[in-house]
């Protein structure tokens, strides 16, 4: 069974990644369309050359990885709605289990800008993401924040939402890269590669440059309704 969690850039997703990896029950993949997208799209982002020689441009054979049985119950892939461009296949998805994960944009715009100096709003993925939730039905919706301040009562309330048992291993894992990261790795996970567990909450949000306040009132309306209708603890 398929796994799938949408996510923006900077929400907390390689954590979430390594959490559902530390289950005895997941395999995991990482960001499968990405390098169909940086093919389809021509954008230049970090890591892009390692990215198109590393991985699988096609993305229809994207399509038959994340469907590939495997020896483990659950398939967890992790997914970001901006990379599913026009023309992209989604029939793989009928038969997943989704749940989307946010986190204020305040707090993304502020990250992502420490890793890219140049960007766009469809960058983000607030757009593509609320989209994607209301195609797919409305699956359910986890903010960062909540897992950050209350971890195990976050996830517990997450794996009964997609149907699957709660695993108390997904609390922790082992420091250090994995073999399913993607080829972006070095430019975006070395604070996860670092990590063996969900980090403290910040007690307070960093200040955003008056140059990216239009992004903030563009991509908030989008985050509000997903907001909305996240899990509630």
């Amino acid at each position: 069974m398929i796994i799938a969690m949408w996510s923006g850039p900077r929400n907390l997703s390689t954590a979430m990644m390594r959490s559902f990896g530390s289950r005895g029950d997941c395999s995991v993949i990482d960001e499968p369309f990405f390098a169909p997208f940086l093919k389809a799209t021509g954008i230049a982002h970090p890591g892009r050359e390692e990215t198109l020689l590393r991985h699988e441009t096609d993305p229809f054979k994207v399509e038959q990885l994340c469907l590939a049985p495997t020896k483990a119950a659950y398939s967890f892939q992790k997914h970001m709605p901006h990379h599913m461009v026009e023309g992209f296949p989604l029939d793989w998805t009928k038969t997943a289990k989704h749940f989307f994960l946010i986190r204020d944009p305040i707090r993304v715009i502020a990250s992502y800008a420490r890793g890219r100096e140049s960007f766009e709003i469809d960058d983000l993925g607030y757009g593509a993401q609320r989209r994607l939730w209301d195609t797919l039905g409305r699956p359910p919706v986890i903010d960062s924040l909540d897992i950050l301040q209350n971890p195990e009562a976050s996830l517990e309330a997450l794996c009964a939402a997609i149907d699957i048992a709660w695993d108390r291993s997904m609390l922790s894992w082992k420091a250090g890269a994995r073999p399913e990261d993607g080829a972006w790795a070095p430019y975006w996970y070395k604070s996860v590669q670092s990590s063996t567990g969900f980090v403290s909450a910040p007690e307070t949000k960093p200040r955003l440059d008056k140059d990216y306040h239009y992004y903030l009132e563009h991509v908030q309306p989008d985050f509000d309704v997903l907001f909305e209708n996240r899990l509630r603890l």
